[in-house]
C-alpha cells in the first residue's frame, strides 16, 4: 500500500466527512464525488492550490453540516464573460 503525505491524508479525511454529511441531504453525494474527482487532477506538486481547496472545503463542510442547508451553490465562470 502506498504511503500518503499528511496533506493527502487530510484531503481523504475531508472527503469521507463530506460523504457522511451529505448522506442525509438528497442530491449531494453525486456533486461531492464530482467535485473531488475533478480536483483529483491537480498535480500533487501544486501544494498551495491543494491547501487552498482544502481550507475552502472545510468551510463548505461546515455549511453542509448546518441543518438549514438545502442545496450547494457553486461559482463558475460563464462562457460569456471575458
Amino acid at each position: 500500500m502506498a504511503r500518503h503525505s499528511k496533506l493527502q491524508k487530510q484531503v481523504l479525511s475531508l472527503y469521507r466527512q463530506f460523504l457522511r454529511a451529505g448522506q442525509d441531504k438528497p442530491g449531494f453525494l453525486p456533486r461531492i464525488r464530482d467535485e473531488f474527482k475533478e480536483n483529483a487532477r491537480i498535480k500533487k506538486t501544486d501544494v498551495m492550490h491543494i491547501e487552498y481547496l482544502y481550507r475552502r472545503g472545510q468551510r463548505q463542510l461546515e455549511q453542509l453540516r448546518d441543518v438549514n442547508t438545502k442545496q450547494l451553490g457553486s461559482f463558475s465562470k460563464s462562457k460569456d464573460s471575458g
